[in-house]
């Protein structure tokens, strides 16, 4: 297999979603770790733009253009890193999009767009790469959210995906431990990205409403490093901000007091 000539200790790490928000910061922060990196999103200029130069990194970074609800697409780029690298040690699945809209009023094609991104994008990314992060005994990441434990309004597609994606990966963990490979699952409440805005409608076209935040955002970059930590320390799961611990903790002590708080939090329509 062909390689980049990198240094042994020198991880090669796969990001999807990679060309902006936390994507990029997390390429950003294992730049600076020394990682070796590919990049995919479906954007593909942006991962593109995402050079050595950009990242302050000695290795070029290798972007791939890659729509991840693809499983032959998934396949290829995989396929792309390892004839590149010849290995992988950390798999990121970052890419996901939302939406804004009650049940009652989403089409179903929305939720399953949503679930097409969010939850088979990363079975497949992941289906695609196991052989090679068993051989290498490495770390998969899967970026879930308070959705991905408790409820959210007007958002019920993008909380059955987080919450299939815990399914699905806490029970790969218990498949592939024994095998050497972590499994991270990260739980942020709200992130200074683009995915708001980008939101879907309850039609599929971008959405007029507000998806409603609670406390202050926190920043890409901070999430990257909690990200990179929780990963090296093989950690099963991390629950990343205030309003996300406090989350996780409430809604299982308390459910309908969270139901409460967090059906108070949305925008009035």
């Amino acid at each position: 297999m062909a390689s980049d000539g990198g240094k042994a200790g020198e991880p090669v790490v796969v990001i999807t979603g990679a060309a902006s928000g936390i994507g990029a910061a997390l390429a950003r922060h294992y730049a600076k770790a020394g990682a070796r990196l590919a990049l995919l999103d479906r954007d593909l200029a942006g991962v593109e733009a995402l050079d050595a130069d950009t990242l302050g990194t000695a290795h070029a970074p290798l972007p791939i253009g890659c729509d991840i609800t693809s499983a032959a697409a998934c396949e290829q780029a995989i396929e792309q890193v390892i004839k590149h690298f010849g290995q992988i040690d950390v798999l990121i699945n970052n890419a996901g999009i939302t939406h804004v809209g009650t049940f009652a009023e989403t089409d179903p094609d929305v939720i399953r767009r949503v679930m097409d991104v969010n939850f088979f994008g990363a079975l497949y990314c992941t289906k695609a790469a196991l052989s090679h992060l068993l051989a290498s005994q490495g770390r998969i990441v899967v970026m879930s959210s308070v959705a991905g434990f408790a409820p959210l309004a007007r958002r019920t597609g993008y909380a059955a995906s987080k919450h299939a994606l815990h399914g699905l990966f806490d029970t790969l963990r218990s498949e592939v431990a024994g095998q050497g490979v972590s499994v991270t699952m990260v739980c942020p409440s709200f992130v200074r990205t683009s995915i708001g805005a980008n939101a879907l409608g309850v039609s599929g076209g971008a959405s007029p409403a507000d998806r409603g935040e609670v406390g202050q955002a926190m920043e890409p970059d901070e999430i990257a490093a909690l990200i990179h930590r929780a990963a090296e320390r093989r950690q099963r799961r991390i629950l990343i901000g205030r309003v996300g611990k406090l989350s996780y903790w409430v809604s299982r002590l308390f459910p309908a007091s969270y139901e409460r708080i967090m059906l108070s939090s949305q925008p009035k329509p």
